[in-house]
């Protein structure tokens, strides 16, 4: 398969402006090509990924991909896909989500070599535009009634969009113009919400550029889930890039869990597996879904991705303690990240307390009766012991590196004493 073959196989591709063209562009030369993002926030999310991905891919058959952070557009506010005015962002704030997420997507492209990705700011140009020549050099080239077209303009002129979020489309249009010109950037990739800011930028550059080499965009399709529920979303909110937001275990949790249904899609979108290994998992969650070996192979690929490989390990080793129930070989750091949502009480570090008392105080058990016989029972485990004295004082060996102390009630309910 070709680059365009194998984009078409994995689903990935939604629109092309010229597909024919396209497909002769890239059997005949190595082209440079971009993706951006807005730093609404200080770290991406997995909802941002599959356009990025997508540019990698083009990476790995030797193109160059271009990285634009929108330190400017940042500043506006892209309308698509929302139903009301964004809520305007500081400089600083802005400037602050920049440096972030230029950290983040440093993981995902290489910047070494012959066709080294380049990161770009749109800030470093448009920043310093004065009104007159955006209106004077770029304005006058779209017209209102090209703009009025634009879904994205369209969906909200019966509940009202500002003349700032109006002209964002033309702003987006001076990046792909301004890299086309100083870069011989050929084509831009986005989500399916960005055809209407892609166009424009392709309208911009054949007016301004008539005589140029033909530009193209590419738009990738929305990630959705069979179930109907928004992908990348948990009870806990966004799955973020950030590991301080989202830690490694989470994020590799996130990926595990996938659904028979789901895992296959995911697998072609968000891996770099052949289609030969694709193609195996898939036979696996047919004839073998109960051993999950589709959803561990998406788990560990986006993990060590986005994270690395000692974060990758530190997950599987969090897992495989929480299944087995051996936990206390955990460091007080895969604690914090294992046992985040679980129950916890603080304890003071110089404090013994009997383990029947402590099971009520904490509510691990609702009295000094059941206490008692949860213990006699076999049903309390210490940091991964059974535990059947009922005479018994929790103290400094039971401490996980002077800090934490794993309770665990039954077959999976654990409850966190920390210090």
């Amino acid at each position: 398969m070709n680059l365009l073959e194998e984009l078409q196989w994995r689903g990935i591709i939604y629109q092309q402006t010229d597909e024919d063209g396209i497909s002769e562009v890239l059997d005949k030369e190595k082209i440079s090509l971009y993706c951006g993002i807005d730093p609404t926030a200080d770290s991406m999310h997995i909802g941002h990924l599959l356009p990025f991905l997508t540019l990698r891919r083009f990476q790995r058959e030797g193109h160059r991909p271009i990285v634009l952070v929108g330190g400017a557009t940042g500043l506006i506010g892209d309308p698509s896909g929302k139903k009301e005015e964004r809520k305007l962002q500081t400089l600083e704030t802005v400037e602050y989500n920049v440096k972030s997420i230029k950290q983040q997507l440093e993981q995902i492209f290489d910047f070494e070599g012959e066709n080294g990705a380049i990161m770009t700011n749109n800030y470093d140009w448009a920043g310093s535009m004065d009104l007159v020549t955006f209106l004077r050099d770029y304005g006058k080239y779209i017209g209102v009634n090209y703009m009025l077209a634009k879904d994205t303009i369209a969906s909200r002129l019966d509940t009202g969009i500002s003349f700032t979020e109006f002209t964002y489309t033309i702003l987006q249009a001076i990046d792909f113009y301004h890299l086309h010109k100083n870069h011989n950037c050929r084509m831009q990739i986005g989500g399916s919400d960005q055809w209407g800011n892609i166009t424009t930028g392709l309208e911009l550059i054949r007016k301004m550029n008539p005589e140029g080499e033909k530009a193209f965009g590419l738009t990738i399709p929305l990630v959705t889930k069979a179930d109907g529920t928004k992908f990348g979303k948990t009870e806990s909110g966004a799955i973020w890039l950030d590991p301080e937001k989202t830690s490694p275990y989470e994020f590799y949790q996130f990926w595990i869990n996938t659904a028979d249904a789901d895992v296959v899609k995911y697998l072609k979108y968000f891996t770099f597996l052949s289609r030969d290994e694709i193609e195996k998992l898939e036979k696996a969650v047919e004839e073998e879904p109960h051993l999950r070996h589709a959803q561990k192979a998406l788990a560990e690929e986006m993990t060590r991705l986005i994270h690395g490989e000692d974060s990758l390990k530190q997950a599987i080793k969090i897992t495989d303690a929480l299944f087995s129930g051996e936990v206390k070989n955990l460091t007080a750091e895969e604690i914090k990240q294992g046992f985040k949502d679980v129950p916890s009480i603080n304890f003071s570090n110089s404090e013994e307390i009997g383990l029947v008392d402590l099971l009520v105080e904490a509510k691990i058990s609702p009295s000094k009766r059941q206490a008692r016989e949860d213990i006699q029972n076999g049903a309390v485990y210490i940091n991964g012991d059974r535990n059947t004295d009922v005479q018994y004082v929790l103290g400094e060996q039971d401490r996980i590196e002077e800090q934490f102390t794993i309770i665990r009630r039954g077959k999976k309910k654990y409850f966190l004493i920390r210090y």
